[in-house]
């Protein structure tokens, strides 16, 4: 199971929290955890709490205990934590051991000195050490997607290419299967020389279509991806149909990497958010929301003047049905909509002062003059009241990067526990 991500962003790194309720993980794994248990299977859990470190390791497996106790199951239990301390990532900093990964900045050492939390992404090697122990359940902090389904066809022998490249594709389960589901599941077999992936439910099916176009998913190179091991090549695979709803693939191999190398996740706080959402109906204003938007910054600096200096807060408009999801990316839309959904969004120090600088810049973006203005009364429509929403701490990923490890093992020390 793969149980977390970084697509929520760094808040719940950062501040320790899952993006799933705990309701919702005890209502999918007890009968998981309960199956395996019954029948002698292995469970591998990997981003334990959906970012990985250790709060999230801790929360869930207090709900693995609280399932075994309500159910009397007896398993032995592989823990695998995935913090990274900060000295650890200094000398590696220092030792020149780190880059930034893809876009990222160079990093610095006020940067991870910054950090509430770091993780490092681990692979398939402590996944293995955990079976290699004789844990039936494994759960494991931050993990790479793929290595949580490789770890055992590697342990047992099979093509450590194949066996990534099929957890590559098990991963976000029948994503990769017609109709597409989010939340069902696929089935993978592997052998000498290739594997297959089918769907478990009867309404589904797998294509060489759907599947290669999984193999692309999340990365920037059709011809390759990375995990710490190296890179498995897929310029030589091939996608076969097998009877109605199965896919069958060879030719994935794993190039291995010089030396190992270990993805950094390092969330720090950088404020307090607050925000309003509008709707802006008039086509004036919609036509003049940027010069609305410049306005309205510098009314509420002028506002803040002696209390928070400009680059110390920031007030942003989100506007939806003009370019909310690609920002400057792509040019406004011809003809402009008839109604936007505007988010004004505020960041400061603290709450209050994250609140002070939203209600300043709502009351001001309600009342901005533009010209042609011709209401005199608001130029938003709120649909709720009270209009303003109090978001709490925001945190940035100040740590996205790869760092060289001699013996990626050594990172993630295995532990075990007998339960029941």
């Amino acid at each position: 199971m793969d149980a977390g991500s970084t697509d929520p962003g760094p808040f719940y790194l950062g501040a320790g929290e899952s993006f799933v309720s705990d309701a919702q993980v005890r209502s999918d794994l007890e009968p998981a955890l309960c199956a395996v248990v019954e029948h002698g299977l292995p469970l591998v859990i990997g981003t334990a709490g959906g970012a990985g470190a250790r709060p999230h390791l801790d929360g869930l497996l207090a709900i693995v205990r609280e399932i075994a106790a309500r159910n009397a199951l007896r398993f032995r239990m592989a823990i695998i934590p995935a913090d990274v301390p900060e000295e650890t990532v200094l000398d590696a900093l220092r030792e020149e051991r780190i880059a930034p990964c893809g876009p990222a900045h160079e990093l610095a050492e006020e940067q991870v000195r910054s950090c509430t939390r770091i993780v490092g992404q681990m692979g398939y090697e402590p996944l293995i050490a955990a079976l290699e122990g004789g844990a039936q359940v494994v759960i494991a902090g931050r993990c790479c997607d793929a290595a949580i389904f490789a770890a055992e066809p590697i342990w047992r022998g099979f093509d450590a290419g194949l066996a990534l490249h099929m957890g590559k594709i098990l991963e976000c389960g029948t994503l990769a299967a017609r109709p597409a589901g989010a939340n069902d599941v696929l089935v993978g077999t592997i052998g000498p020389d290739a594997f297959e992936v089918e769907p478990a439910n009867p309404i589904r099916r797998c294509t060489p279509e759907s599947v290669a176009a999984h193999s692309l998913y999340e990365q920037p190179d059709p011809n390759c991806f990375y995990e710490p091991e190296g890179m498995v090549d897929l310029s030589a695979c091939e996608f076969e149909q097998v009877g109605e709803r199965a896919v069958r693939v060879s030719g994935s191999r794993l190039v291995p990497a010089e030396e190992p190398t270990v993805k950094l996740e390092g969330a720090r706080p950088c404020g307090f958010r607050t925000i309003t959402v509008a709707g802006v109906r008039d086509p004036l204003i919609i036509e003049r929301l940027g010069e609305i938007e410049r306005s309205v910054r510098m009314a509420v600096a002028d506002a803040l003047a002696g209390t928070l200096a400009p680059e110390e807060f920031s007030v942003r408009f989100i506007r939806y049905g003009l370019d909310g999801v690609t920002g400057p990316l792509e040019a406004s839309p011809e003809p402009l909509p008839r109604e936007v959904g505007l988010v004004i969004d505020a960041i400061a120090p603290t709450q209050e002062l994250a609140d002070r600088v939203l209600k300043l810049a709502r009351s001001t973006a309600l009342h901005q003059h533009f010209d042609g203005r011709k209401t005199t009364a608001g130029n938003l429509a709120f649909p709720f009241s009270p209009s303003d929403f109090s978001g709490g701490p925001v945190y940035e990923f100040a740590v996205y990067h790869l760092m060289r490890v001699a013996d990626p093992l050594a990172l993630f020390p295995v532990g075990f526990e007998e339960v029941g």
